[in-house]
């Protein structure tokens, strides 16, 4: 493995990027703009899950940290298909990076935007919602690592297994709402139905969350297994793609 062939590949996607960063700023803004509207609605839900001092920002930050980021996974797949779009992926094959290198480029810049995002969430809407972190801010920072390599790796696992963008499109616009949805994120897990309640442990996003809830109200110690979990979820994907994913393959779709 080269560092330089793998920063040259993205750098090549973060001049892209710069040109055009509207998606990350719409993916950044929306959760920033909706945090005030759920607040009060999340602050009485916690207050019935028995978290009396919660004023709801322990809910709205994470769980919209935890929805927005799932887009970022179509950006994978985006960035894979543009690729063959823009007839640039045989001269990806045709340079000195290797199959590793190539993969790990791509991956580069996506797991760049979910930190990004993670930070400016927590940072700029923490700040604004009032959130107090009674645990620890490492760990918080340590569940958003595991979480975003969960991101970039289901992404380029998403883009192994579908031949065309709108194919991963569509997975991930419906991966988005159920998992969001499953993980405690849109609904404090408590509150949610029983039979959501047995189905959560074997979705990613629900360690995601349960990450957050346990860093955020003072159990910093105990995110390490759903930091592991994640972790565990990302080596899955990754080994998904490595058996499934095609260098000679003509994907289809136009960007």
């Amino acid at each position: 493995m080269n560092p330089r062939r793998i920063w040259a590949i993205a750098r090549q996607d973060l001049r892209i990027l710069r040109t055009d960063p509207t998606p990350l700023v719409i993916l950044i803004v929306m959760p920033l703009l909706m945090m005030p509207f759920l607040k009060p609605a999340f602050s009485a839900a916690l207050h019935l899950e028995g978290k009396h001092s919660a004023s709801g920002a322990e809910q709205v930050v994470p769980g919209m940290a935890v929805t927005f980021g799932f887009f970022l996974v179509g950006d994978v797949s985006l960035n894979l298909f543009r690729e063959h779009s823009w007839r640039t992926w045989p001269r990806l094959l045709a340079s000195p990076a290797g199959t590793g290198e190539i993969l790990l480029g791509k991956l580069l810049t996506p797991l760049l935007q979910a930190l990004c995002q993670f930070m400016v969430l927590f940072g700029l809407g923490g700040l604004a919602m009032g959130l107090r972190v009674e645990g620890s801010w490492f760990a918080v920072v340590a569940v958003g690592i595991a979480f975003g390599l969960f991101l970039v790796s289901t992404g380029l696992a998403i883009a192994s297994l579908c031949r065309t963008v709108l194919q991963a499109n569509a997975i991930v616009n419906l991966g988005t709402l159920v998992c969001a949805g499953l993980a405690g994120a849109l609904v404090p897990y408590g509150l949610l139905p029983n039979w959501a309640q047995a189905v959560a442990p074997v979705i990613p996003s629900y360690w995601a969350m349960q990450g957050y809830e346990r860093a955020i109200f003072g159990r910093g110690m105990s995110v390490l297994l759903p930091v592991s979990v994640l972790v565990g979820f990302s080596i899955f994907a990754l080994g998904v793609a490595a058996m499934r994913f095609r260098f000679d393959d003509v994907k289809v779709g136009r960007i």
